[in-house]
């Protein structure tokens, strides 16, 4: 989620702070629309250059600044946890993730992106077809806060693998790690072909308007709207990776202990911050009440503070307390419970882990993303009705189904772009594969082949190899031309399925058909 500060009165710079101390981190630049333009005009310089390297070449560029970055893995968790409140451990998890997804661009994009042969077909046989996926130029990536590495990392080194330069404007609450990640690439490749911009609200939409070709962003549905506005007067097109409502399903047969571990790590892990995380889980009633036994138990145990060694930091935006309690408080209002936390777990920075039963489908802690340590569970008489609440949200992000039998079954009609079977967000770590969601999730994939491609444009040659045998696309094409190709559409296409035959009208309800001898 990445929800947009408005710029202080006149402010040419804002502070980071840690959200567990409220120390400042460090001082940044507001970036004027004038200075965005400036570093768009200097990535498209750097683009040249870029674009026109091999694939081969610029693998080594990239391999060359994930070594660093690894190097300096503890270096960056420390800007993380202290610019976002989280634990030391879910950084450095981040930030491997994030290293894993560089390294797979940087060394698949040639074989996804490079030109290879596609059949011309019999009509254009004297024909040889080519396609290829050119990088588009220059592309504005706006990322989020709770994941100011990975996130932005999907987007970031598929775009620079497909040879495009990029303009990365950070959230203003973590806009450290966009400097670090820039001041490290320069230093790696020596040219400028990553950048940064720092700063609020109106930094994201001069970048929007600064005349990059895409935009990749990141954030919440009210604000990817926003961002697509700003696009569209310029037709500049867009990723939208925006909220999700994701839930976990439990089937009467699925592993209790490992479903009950996902669900609260899902719902819990980064306090909550997880656009994919865990926020309503449906468990089958014959195991409905054996499954929140054992979640109670692995929850009980579980804190939010500023002790070392605490698994739960800070909420990171303040704001945010204030969606969580009102989300809590709307649920038990509606005649929900809370049989963990409650509304008295949302302190002035910490949300302690909060499960709640008995919700209304249609109350905020069920249709809205909460972004908090909370979980609703309910109880469904089997799979089918478990489907269809699953889906019965606007979201379509990620979802988890826990079965032993069923999983495949299962997560094939789920409304989402992402599904982990017996396990929890794990397609987001797995590099192959698309990443993003439909309806307010957003649209567009980063990841996989399909995130390479989504910063190019295809490129289609067709190459005469020899004079056809029939001359169509001429004023001179005769009429025995015109038959020929006629014959031979007719012999190429012509046997198709035969549409059966609507079943005779009936009289007085008997089927009237005729004898035969």
């Amino acid at each position: 989620m990445t929800t947009v500060q408005a710029r202080p009165e006149g402010a040419t710079t804002f502070e980071s702070l840690d959200p567990t101390t409220g120390d400042v981190v460090a001082t940044h630049p507001v970036h004027t629309e004038a200075e965005v333009r400036e570093a768009v005009a200097r990535a498209r310089e750097a683009a040249a250059w870029w674009s026109a390297l091999s694939f081969d070449d610029r693998e080594k560029h990239l391999t060359a600044w994930k070594g660093v970055v690894t190097r300096r893995l503890a270096q960056l968790a420390d800007l993380m946890h202290r610019e976002t409140g989280k634990p030391h451990g879910d950084a450095t998890l981040e930030a491997a993730l994030g290293i894993d997804h560089l390294g797979w661009a940087a060394t698949h994009a040639g074989k996804v992106l490079k030109r290879r042969k596609v059949s011309a077909g019999l009509v254009m046989a004297n024909q040889a077809a080519t396609v290829e996926y050119k990088p588009l130029g220059v592309i504005g990536v706006i990322g989020p806060w709770n994941y100011p590495l990975f996130t932005p990392m999907g987007s970031i080194a598929y775009a620079l693998a497909a040879g495009n330069a990029v303009v990365f404007k950070p959230s203003e609450y973590t806009p450290g790690v966009g400097e670090w990640l820039a001041q490290t690439f320069l230093e790696s490749v020596g040219h400028p072909v990553l950048q940064v911009v720092t700063g609020f609200g109106d930094t994201g939409a001069a970048l929007c308007r600064a005349g990059v070709d895409k935009v990749a962003f990141t954030g919440s549905t009210a604000t990817g709207k926003r961002v697509m506005a700003a696009c569209a007067e310029t037709l500049t097109p867009v990723v939208i990776e925006a909220g999700g409502k994701d839930a976990l399903i439990v089937d009467a047969d699925a592993d209790l202990d490992a479903a009950a571990d996902a669900a609260l790590w899902g719902a819990c892990s980064n306090a909550g911050q997880t656009c994919t995380g865990v926020e309503r889980v449906y468990v089958h009633e014959q195991v409905y009440d054996d499954f929140l036994a054992r979640l109670l138990d692995q929850a009980r145990g579980l804190r939010a503070d500023a002790q070392p060694g605490s698994q739960l930091g800070p909420i990171t935006m303040p704001k945010q307390l204030d969606v969580i309690r009102s989300h809590i408080q709307d649920a038990l209002d509606r005649g929900g419970r809370a049989v963990l936390g409650g509304v008295e777990a949302v302190g002035e920075r910490f949300v302690q882990p909060t499960i709640l039963v008995d919700v209304p489908e249609d109350s905020l802690a069920v249709q809205e993303e909460t972004f908090g340590p909370t979980l609703t569970v309910a109880k469904v008489r089997d799979m089918e009705e478990a489907i269809e609440r699953t889906n019965a949200t606007r979201y379509g992000l990620g979802s988890t189904v826990f079965s032993k039998a069923r999983g495949m079954e299962l997560a094939s009609r789920i409304r989402s772009g992402m599904t982990a079977i017996n396990g929890v967000i794990t397609f987001a770590a797995i590099p192959s594969l698309p990443f993003g969601g439909i309806g307010d999730s957003g649209f567009g994939r980063i990841h996989g082949e399909d995130g390479l491609k989504e910063f190019t444009y295809p490129k289609a040659i067709a190459r005469q190899r020899f004079k056809p045998v029939l001359a169509l696309t001429t004023f001179t094409r005769t009429d025995k031309a015109e038959q020929q190709l006629a014959q031979l559409v007719t012999m190429l296409h012509g046997r198709g399925t035969t549409i059966p035959k609507a079943p005779r009208a009936t009289t007085g309800g008997v089927n009237r058909r005729r004898r035969t001898r």
